[in-house]
């Protein structure tokens, strides 16, 4: 009899797994992604705004490689604000600093709860390719056969000899513009894809994400979920 397939939610990623600072795909690329601040241009003086446009201009302009700018914006999430609002009450002295902090927090979580208050995140992804265009032998390569599986270990250390320099360069024209930027760690690109595709339990619940927790963000299941149907029914009928 045929195979019945269990796929798991994993096998409908793009991603093959996240580690050294980088989200490795199962196409055989790799991506780096850097978060970086906003400044509100409309504030700033005339002559503040024609340097800014100048410092980024100069940052498309020393573009030798394709980058991707990613703006989410969601639901203000207070959850670790209000925890440090817990912490400064059980640490204050009196009764009235205590009430104070009280009244505090019950006039932000009204607040958010009427209103809706968003915040916004600016990523820099820029992605490492197995193959490159100049590669490409033929045209027909692009519509040919599927490629040959990678090694993702191999893929790894490639992205990260090519990758490094270009995150570097990134972070070093964005100091220019006057925007703080930094490349997300394993820990920080795994908390970043659950809220992406747990956007609903991430208001109530966080992954833990301690390294001496996980080794890895991708769940390994110990049990094959793919068997036969005849294995299955042998087990079945098999006597107690």
């Amino acid at each position: 009899m045929a195979k019945q397939k269990i796929y798991s939610t994993q096998a409908h990623l793009d991603i093959e797994d996240i580690r050294d600072s980088l989200v490795v795909l199962k196409n055989g690329e790799a991506v780096s992604i850097i978060q970086t601040n906003a400044i509100n241009f409309d504030l700033l003086s005339e002559r503040e705004q024609d340097a800014i446009m100048f410092a980024y201009a100069a940052l498309l302009n020393s573009l030798t490689f394709p980058i991707q700018v990613l703006v989410r914006t969601k639901r203000m999430d207070i959850t670790n604000y209000m925890q440090t609002l817990a912490q400064a009450r059980s640490e204050a002295r009196n009764d009235i600093m205590k009430d104070q902090i009280d009244k505090y927090a019950y006039f932000i979580k009204n607040l958010v709860s009427k209103n809706q208050v968003l915040d916004k995140r600016f990523y820099i992804i820029i992605p490492y390719l197995a193959i490159s265009l100049t590669q490409l032998k033929s045209v027909g390569t692009l519509f040919g056969k599927n490629p040959p599986p990678t090694n993702k270990w191999a893929t790894i250390e490639k992205a990260k000899v090519n990758l490094s320099p270009k995150v570097e360069h990134i972070i070093k024209q964005l100091s220019r513009i006057g925007l703080k930027s930094k490349q997300l760690s394993t820990e920080e690109l795994v908390e970043l894809f659950y809220d992406l595709y747990n956007p609903e339990v991430t208001r109530e619940q966080k992954a833990a994400l301690a390294t001496q927790e996980y080794t890895t963000p991708i769940v390994e299941p110990a049990v094959s979920p793919i068997m036969e149907d005849s294995e299955q029914e042998s087990k079945n009928n098999k006597p107690k």
